[in-house]
Formats: structure tokens, C-alpha cells, sequence
């Protein structure tokens, strides 16, 4: 399928390293189970961002660029490779997203922790973009698994209570009071906690993380 002209997208990351990678998950796989998944999910988003066929991929990473993972994807797939920097999550973004649309007409970012973020779906919202200033797809958690926008949109971002079940509908408010045009895609499931491994796409075997 033909590359979705003038769309960046960034895949925020963090390194899958066992005791920081999936924390919450450690209880259910252990530290080395949870940093296994963790390293599949990055593999996912950035192959599905890959075959969405924009027209630039960027991986933007923490705590640094050195880890084999995000060498190894960088020079598959000839990845541009960030760093996030300092900053609590919603400036990390904030700053990404503004220098992606520095280049772009249309920047997305997405996280690693939705796998139902497939390819189909990234380019579904970057087309949502067409008409509108901001594109959304909800977590089932009461967040967010990607934003996209056509213009960088600071108050979005700023004092957000992240990691909460607030933080889309906190979103929501921003956007309307910033009068941004908004579209929503239909909610993913973020791969947070043990309950939600249930969401791993079929066939990815959750006993495979644990031993």
C-alpha cells in the first residue's frame, strides 16, 4: 500500500531491560518474563509502524539509545533514533510530537504497550487528520494509546495526571478548550497488568515470557 504522504510517526520507548521494563507485570512473569515481553511489544509497534508505509519512523527512546533492541531496530529498519530526555511523560510527547512537525505535515506517537495498534489502524488515523487537528484512540484503561496531530498542541500536555484512569477524559477537556477539531478511533487495550495479557494477539503464548 502507498506511503500516507507527509506522516511521521514516533514510537516512544522505553529500553526492555528486566526490573525496568513491565513492572507491573514482574509479579505475574518475574522481572526477566516481563523485560521479554516488553522486548516483543517494541518488535510489534515498530514492525507495524513499519508496514503502515509512512513517510518517516521514528524510535524515541529512554533511559538511552544503547540498547541492542533499539540498535537492532534502528538499523533494520533505518530508524531514526531519539532520546526522550528529561520531563514527565506528557512533555516527553509534547516535544517529540513538536519536532516530528517541524518536518511533517502530520505527526503520530504511540507507545509499545498496545499491540492492537496494527498497521491498518495507524494509517486510519493518520487520515483522520485529513479533517480534523487531533486524532485519539483511547485506552480501555482510561488513557490514551495514540495521538496524532497537524499542529503541536502544548496544552494537551501540560499537568496531566498520567498513568491514571483520568487522563483521556482530562484530555478531552483540553482539546475542547482549545477548540481543536478531534477524532477518535475505537478503543485498544493497553498490555499494563496481568489481567490484560488476556489482549496479547493470538498465538503470542504468555508462557513463553515466563520461563
Amino acid at each position: 500500500m502507498t506511503a500516507v504522504a507527509g506522516t511521521a510517526l514516533i514510537v516512544l520507548a522505553k529500553a526492555p531491560v528486566a526490573g525496568l521494563a513491565k513492572t507491573r507485570l514482574i509479579p505475574a512473569l518475574g522481572a526477566d518474563g516481563a523485560a521479554a515481553l516488553a522486548g516483543r511489544l517494541l518488535d510489534h509497534a515498530v514492525a507495524q509502524g513499519m508496514a503502515a508505509g509512512f513517510e518517516a519512523v521514528e524510535l524515541c527512546v529512554t533511559p538511552d539509545g544503547g540498547h541492542p533492541a533499539f540498535q537492532r531496530l534502528a538499523a533494520a529498519h533505518g530508524l531514526a533514533l531519539t532520546m526522550q530526555g528529561d520531563g514527565d511523560l506528557g512533555a516527553r510527547m509534547q516535544r517529540a510530537l513538536a519536532r516530528a512537525l517541524g518536518g511533517h505535515a502530520r505527526a503520530l506517537l504511540i507507545g509499545t504497550d498496545a499491540p492492537g495498534l496494527d498497521a491498518l489502524r495507524l494509517r486510519q488515523a493518520a487520515r483522520a487528520l485529513d479533517g480534523h487537528d487531533a486524532v485519539f484512540v483511547p485506552a480501555l484503561d482510561g488513557g490514551y494509546a495514540l495521538v496524532g496531530l497537524r499542529r503541536p498542541a502544548p496544552t494537551l500536555f501540560a499537568d496531566i495526571a498520567w498513568s491514571t484512569t483520568t487522563v483521556m477524559a482530562a484530555t478531552r477537556e483540553r482539546a475542547a478548550a482549545a477548540g481543536l477539531r478531534v477524532a477518535e478511533l475505537p478503543p485498544v487495550a493497553d498490555i499494563d497488568q496481568a489481567a490484560d495479557l488476556r489482549h496479547l494477539p493470538a498465538g503470542w503464548g504468555v508462557p513463553d515470557f515466563s520461563g
